[in-house]
């Protein structure tokens, strides 16, 4: 078998311990390492020549990118993650007890046990490379630091800093990594073995203590102020999480243990609550998600299909949507942009656009203005067809207007090359229609973007039936590039994630005009684990919008889909939402004192809030509309794969999370309980609750989706 770790002696008595996991990519750490580094260890331990040792990755681009997540499927139950965690204690412990000082050079991902790894070394020295970074993102995984994260991290940082990217996941550059005592020392990734080395000669030394607030040095040097930051911390968690999550009430039990009761004990305890957090049904749903996800960046979603090399994009339209994917474009996939829009104000709109969110790297030091001006001149601007012939894509953003939509076909057939790909941004209209006038459909797709743009992760890759395979490759491929997750869903009005969000918005508005209050809807269904309730996502999207996309659907898929009467009196009444400072909620200067609702917006309404139900019943009654029209999808081939409208979901429309998707949610429910849910609905309310035919019939043959 080939080796994973390779020992060198170099004359000066310091050895090179590198890293190099055969056959992959990156280095990730594997439970059946343990006997090999232990070997190393001891080989180390009886060589009294060696006077320090360097750890270091073989990999170009990466350190450690953190534990190998698939080893947890292998567990059988709690106790198996259990001792697994407290293998990889006691291989860090060997590490951190050699009597030599050991140095991690780190480049690239250092992330969850490969920051564990690191912080178990005496010293760390990093590349000031912008892929070096530092981070414990096992919160996103349902999960804690399994590898002695808990415990190193706030003796390396302080409990405050600790706590913080613990519970976020988030990771932090080698400036800040620095800053805050995570790593000794930032250098150019040129000299990084050698500065490593110099380290090494010099010897153990005490830790300098990290630069703290007179209030933080109070708070984490006693006992009474260490309970007062646990017990902000853990309400906070819950405000965050309405209790839905169980990693992060954990993650701070960790620390509060193993700063009260000593080192030892806290591993104890990490180890003892990580077990159990691998076990739970919220950590198979998160890591359902990223196995989903990582599998499908190998995907093209046209099968043997090749995508076409992208040199350049042009967008159509300046606005909120086509400034947000011209920016996307520049800023991560670094292709150049050209924005044609009628006007000047639309094309200096999506000039400020890129520039406001470049700008705010440059304001948070991890972006040099050079940098920033390098990018921004990746964009140019027109407002005549020029300058747009060598165009690969062409991303239309303009409005929802069918007429308008043909025009810009045309036009771009007439003024491209006969191989560049038009695809439209629309989030209703079906791509065949929009295809009708092609000379060239089989270069026309959909390629439906979420608000705000730089945000939202997914995208609907939508292909009408003549659409090329080399067309959908190379759109998803362009997605890719952007940073997006894409989804190739069949063409259909409101595709995938419009379609089960316009039912689920739809149930919201008709539990609103039973009496039930704006704030209470919107509350029961953040409990329920959406990141926003119903009536603040109709502010945010614009009322006007889903007004305008119901008639569409209804007149596509039928009665079901028809909006209740209340989107026009709002209308009516010129509430827009967000955009035009009049919706549900208050907006503008009276929006200070906190989110606040509209109180006149029950008399637009003609009603007057009612005894408010139970939370429980307001959110499912909202969410099996979408589940049974998820099924709906399924059925008509508009998704895939169940894998696909989970992402779709979860991706489009903050879906929760730990429930790993409709689907994934539908097989916990189970079908049968699920036909009995609705059908009680269809009794009470009428037939757009019927459920779906595939439904019912997985519910009579028992069946799950996965």
């Amino acid at each position: 078998m080939d080796k994973t770790f390779n020992l060198s002696r170099r004359e000066d008595g310091i050895a090179l311990l590198t890293m190099d996991v055969p056959g992959e990519t990156m280095n990730t750490l594997k439970a059946q390492f343990a006997p090999e580094i232990t070997a190393i260890l001891q080989e180390i331990k009886s060589d009294t020549c060696i006077k320090g040792l360097v750890l270091i990755s073989g990999k170009a681009d990466s350190f450690v990118a953190g534990a190998d997540i698939s080893m947890l499927d292998a567990c059988q139950s709690a106790e198996d993650a259990r001792l697994l965690s407290r293998q990889g204690h006691h291989v860090f412990a060997e590490l951190e007890g050699l009597n030599i000082p050991v140095v991690a050079a780190i480049h690239g991902a250092c992330l969850g046990g490969g920051l564990e790894l690191a912080m178990a070394c005496h010293s760390r020295v990093c590349s000031d490379s912008a892929k070096t970074m530092l981070g414990v993102p096992e919160v996103q995984l349902g999960l804690l630091p399994g590898g002695g994260g808990t415990q190193r991290l706030p003796r390396l940082v302080g409990i405050a800093k600790a706590l913080d990217l613990m519970l976020t996941g988030k990771q932090v550059r080698p400036k800040q990594a620095l800053k805050m005592g995570l790593v000794d020392d930032v250098v150019p990734q040129s000299i990084l073995l050698e500065s490593a080395i110099e380290l090494a000669k010099a010897g153990k030394k005490a830790r300098k203590p990290v630069k703290q607030s007179l209030v933080t040095r109070l708070l984490e040097g006693t006992p009474v102020g260490r309970n007062i930051m646990f017990d902000q911390a853990g309400k906070q968690v819950m405000k965050k999480t309405q209790g839905n999550y169980p990693a992060p009430m954990k993650i701070i039990d960790c620390v509060r243990q193993g700063m009260a009761k000593g080192l030892e004990k806290g591993l104890e305890v990490e180890a003892s609550h990580f077990g159990e957090l691998v076990a739970t049904a919220e950590s198979a749903a998160l890591r359902s998600i990223f196995f989903a996800t990582t599998e499908m960046k190998k995907e093209t979603g046209a099968g043997d299909a090749t995508a076409r090399p992208l040199n350049k994009a042009v967008i159509l339209g300046g606005g909120l949507m086509g400034g947000g994917i011209a920016s996307v474009t520049t800023t991560k996939a670094k292709i150049p942009v050209r924005v044609k829009d009628i006007n000047e104000k639309g094309l200096s709109n999506a000039l400020g656009y890129a520039y406001k969110l470049l700008d705010k790297g440059v304001k948070r030091r991890y972006m040099s203005a050079a940098e920033r001006d390098k990018l921004m001149a990746l964009m140019t601007t027109t407002t005549e067809y020029k300058g747009v012939k060598d165009a690969d894509i062409v991303v239309e953003a303009v409005f929802e207007d069918l007429k308008l939509k043909h025009q810009m076909v045309q036009d771009i057939e007439r003024e491209c090359s006969e191989h560049t790909i038009f695809a439209s941004n629309t989030s209703s209209l079906p791509i065949t229609q929009i295809a009708e006038v092609a000379s060239r459909p089989e270069n026309v797709i959909g390629l439906h973007y979420f608000s705000p743009v730089e945000k939202m992760p997914l995208v609907e890759v939508i292909a009408h039936e003549k659409t090329s395979p080399e067309t959908i490759a190379t759109t998803v491929a362009f997605a890719r590039k952007q940073g997006k997750t894409p989804i190739v869903v069949k063409d259909g009005a409101g595709f995938y994630v419009n379609r089960i969000l316009a039912l689920y918005m739809n149930e919201a508005a008709q539990l609103l005009l039973e009496g039930q209050s704006v704030d209470h809807l919107d509350k029961a269904l953040v409990k329920f684990g959406f990141p926003v309730g119903p009536m603040t996502l109709l502010d945010e999207v614009g009322i006007d919008v889903g007004a305008k996309i119901s008639p569409i659907l209804e007149k596509e898929l039928g009665e079901r889909f028809k909006a209740p009467a209340a989107f026009d009196k709002l209308l009516a009444d010129d509430r827009k939402g967000r955009k035009n400072g009049k919706g549900f909620y208050v907006y503008g200067k009276a929006s200070k004192k906190g989110k606040q609702v509209d109180e006149s917006v029950y008399a637009v309404l003609g009603l007057k809030p009612a005894t408010a139900r139970e939370p429980k019943e307001i959110a499912q009654r909202c969410v099996v509309q979408m589940l049974n029209e998820a099924v709906r999808c399924l059925e008509a081939g508009i998704i895939a794969s169940p894998r696909d409208g989970d992402i779709g979901a979860i991706f489009g429309i903050g879906f929760p999370p730990f429930l790993g998707g409709p689907f994934r949610y539908m097989d916990t429910l189970g079908a049968g309980q699920l036909v009995s849910i609705l059908e009680g609905y269809q009794a009470k309310y009428g037939d757009r609750f019927a459920p779906a035919p595939l439904l019912k019939t997985m519910a009579a043959e028992n069946k799950r989706f996965y």
